[in-house]
């Protein structure tokens, strides 16, 4: 502001409530005055019309001469704010009009046969706007307040301490400023209240994360206010969200707001707020407008109305939409957040929270090949499970908090899909039961991850004893049982040499069942085909499992197409086999082509893709490049540490592969391990 005194004519001051807009105008203010450098400071509390009208006849009183004749028609306030704002156009004297908190800049605009009350732009004339409005329409250079840097709401509030003679813990006070959003008025309300009740910054953390409080029990009552504060924390953006709803397409921000508010306030992927279940709550919820008929039902909001939904929300600061930010297009501030989720009766709150449940379902692609969107997927995910994870278990376990742990896994995070499912194991016991379908399911991926992530003899034992549940339960021609024996068979193969053969056998007896329960393009069934051929081919049929793949294969295009899962695994297959079959070239064609696919699929990181890795560079060293497949495993083991961990079964293969072919690399009969 100071630096563009000299050459900008007016300045906006833009941001969300408590970012300390008015506290920086004050200043400003205070320090021109102080300098001489202003003869006439007028400080406007721009909240309607009427209340620039009545400050600019005030004006208008001071600069008229007493002796003037027309002085005795100011006691008509638009006339009065004419006359002002022509005296400060012809003036010369040097003047600052600060338009603070302006709710709407239609106030000031002069439409309707209105006067225009925006202050000349003349150079001896500043203007200071203080908003939360982002309008195009906003004359002047506009200045983004933000919130403190973590380094500014850590010293503001060792400071405030100081000053009373107390010294916290440095990691609490960085902790509470971290929980506060670094949101300048939340600092000040909440280092009051502390102070004022003879806390520390520990135990008024703990009463924060306490979801039984409500933010205005954690700052200081009205008449307690720090810094000429006018409201707390929680009513601060109550007339913003207000002024947000009655903005075109209205009634469609408050209940915007509401979804936003459950989600992640470090990004929200727009799409996730757009899909048709959030068009289906913002259609049911829109706030009502006195023009409408109540016996009409209101048009269906489509796609671009949440769009400029999330644009009135950023008009007014109460969130950050930004398009051009990939899967974190929508930020709002976790205050915000709590205090609109506080203004929600439980049930409106647990409707909202299962629309965005079912809106974050939506968004999930089935194959995850941006590692980003999952990434903020999951995040969003957790944050509506913090917030309501009660509406997420009513009447059963909602698909999305699936989705979170079995996305973690195809990332290749397969030690943390483990631990997830064993959390959500444990809790659909307490909320469903141990008999209920979607307990068994928890049971079920927490079987699978634990394989994945190494443990397969473990894995087997937990199959094994869930299929005698699901037996019991579903009966024997299920899906879900017949799934649980798939993941029977698959562990009790991969568990030890002896129980391969057991494995095709009972591939052979499943898909019998899976043929006359699920049809023979059923997905289910193509995959067992897909681990019959792979177990044949282990117990000694290599023939055989390349006639069996390449079968699949044909039958995956045509009811999956080229790019499902199955359809790439089935692939793969079939270049393994050819490859053991004396083709080893052929073999590292293939897996090249296969692994360009993978990638471009499934991403860099699922457990495909990586498998895809591992054989091109074996076939690449049996066709006579032992350099390169070194090179390849080297390069691949280093994923395989950063994705799996040093002590996962595939990590320690790839190491031994990587031994070997540095050792026919160097041509030694081996190599360091």
């Amino acid at each position: 502001m100071a630096g563009g005194g000299t050459a900008v004519l007016c300045q906006v001051l833009s941001g969300t409530g408590g970012v300390g807009k008015t506290q920086l105008a004050a200043h400003h203010a205070r320090t021109v005055w102080q300098a001489g450098a202003v003869d006439l400071l007028v400080w406007v509390t721009a909240t309607s019309r009427d209340a620039v009208l009545s400050a600019y006849a005030e004006a208008a009183v001071t600069v008229t001469d007493p002796d003037d004749p027309q002085r005795a028609g100011l006691d008509d306030p638009e006339r009065a704010a004419v006359r002002f704002l022509a005296w400060a156009q012809s003036t010369d004297r040097r003047w600052l009009i600060v338009l603070d908190d302006v709710s709407d800049p239609a106030h000031l605009n002069g439409t309707d046969g209105r006067s225009d009350l925006w202050p000349p732009a003349r150079p001896n004339g500043r203007t200071v706007v203080t908003t939360r409005r982002r309008d195009a329409a906003l004359p002047g250079h506009l200045i983004d307040v933000g919130l403190f840097t973590k380094s500014e709401a850590v010293g503001y509030l060792r400071t405030k301490l100081a000053a009373q003679g107390r010294h916290d813990d440095p990691g609490q006070v960085k902790e509470l400023a971290r929980d506060l959003g670094h949101l300048p008025l939340a600092l000040a309300q909440a280092v009051t209240y502390l102070l004022d009740l003879h806390l520390d910054c520990a135990t008024y953390r703990a009463r924060l994360a306490d979801r039984a409080r409500r933010l205005p029990d954690l700052v200081p009552e009205d008449s307690g206010l720090p810094d000429a504060h006018r409201a707390t924390v929680a009513a601060t953006w109550s007339l913003s969200i207000e002024h947000a709803d009655r903005l075109r397409p209205t009634g469609l921000a408050r209940p915007m707001l509401h979804l936003a508010a459950l989600l992640d306030p470090n990004g929200i992927p727009a799409t996730v707020l757009t899909s048709p279940p959030a068009l289906a709550y913002l259609t049911e919820h829109r706030t009502p407008d006195g023009d409408t008929d109540p016996g009409v039902s209101p048009r269906a909001v489509g796609v671009d109305d949440a769009a400029d939904a999330l644009r009135c929300l950023h008009r007014l600061s109460l969130a950050d939409h930004t398009p051009n930010t990939p899967h974190q297009e929508v930020r709002v501030h976790n205050l915000v957040q709590r205090a609109t989720r506080e203004a929600l009766t439980p049930a409106a709150r647990d409707t909202a929270a299962r629309t965005c449940a079912d809106a974050l379902h939506e968004a999930w692609p089935e194959v995850e090949r941006d590692t980003a969107l999952g990434k903020a997927l999951r995040a969003n995910t957790a944050a509506l499970t913090a917030h309501a994870a009660d509406a997420l278990w009513q009447p059963d376990a909602h698909p999305v908090l699936f989705h979170i742990g079995n996305s973690l896994g195809h990332t290749g995070l397969v030690t943390a899909a483990r631990a997830y499912f064993q959390d959500l194991h444990t809790a659909a016991r307490q909320n469903l039961g141990p008999d209920h379908p979607d307990t068994l399911t928890a049971r079920h991926d927490l079987a699978y991850w634990r394989g994945a992530a190494g443990d397969a003899a473990g894995a087997a034992t937990a199959t094994a004893e869930l299929l005698a549940d699901r037996l019991r339960v579903l009966g024997p021609d299920h899906p879900a049982t017949l799934s649980t024996r798939h993941d029977l068979a698959l562990w009790r193969g991969s568990r030890a040499a002896a129980d391969v053969a057991w494995a095709a056998t009972a591939f052979a007896e499943l898909l019998a069942d899976q043929l006359r329960v699920l049809g023979p393009d059923h997905p289910d069934t193509l995959m067992t085909r897909h681990d019959l051929a792979h177990w044949r081919g282990a117990a000694g049929d290599a023939a055989g499992a390349a006639t069996g793949t390449a079968e699949l294969l044909a039958d995956s295009l045509r009811v999956l197409g080229p790019d499902h899962p199955i359809t790439l695994l089935a692939r793969h297959n079939l270049a393994h086999w050819r490859g053991e079959a004396g083709d080893a070239a052929l073999a590292a064609t293939v897996f090249a082509e296969l692994l360009a696919d993978s990638l471009r699929v499934l991403g860099p990181d699922h457990p495909i893709t990586l498998l895809a890795r591992h054989n091109l560079a074996r076939w690449r060293g049996e066709a006579g490049d032992a350099a390169g497949a070194a090179t390849a495993f080297a390069e691949l083991l280093a994923d395989r540490l950063r994705v799996l961990g040093p002590d996962h079964p595939d990590t320690l293969v790839t190491r031994d592969y990587l031994a070997h072919w540095r050792g026919q690399a160097d041509g030694a009969s081996g190599g360091v391990r």
